[in-house]
């Protein structure tokens, strides 16, 4: 996933922030881990303060939901 493509998808889940669009989210950071690194989680991260939100803190390793 392209930091792009997630920055999309991410900032429609954060509109909402609900339960399902917290888990959505983590989903969308392990893709993007995997395909673009951990910096670009992290700066994710700080861009949409995911960490207040939902907890999120930059340097934390997602899991992908497909492997």
């Amino acid at each position: 996933m392209t930091l792009e493509k997630a920055r999309e998808m991410i900032t429609d889940h954060v509109a909402i922030a609900g339960g399902y669009n917290q888990t959505s989210t983590k989903m969308i950071l392990g893709e993007l881990q995997n395909d673009e690194g951990q910096q670009a989680v992290d700066t994710v991260i700080r861009e949409f303060g995911l960490q207040e939100l939902w907890g999120f803190s930059p340097g934390t390793k997602f899991e992908r939901m497909y492997k």
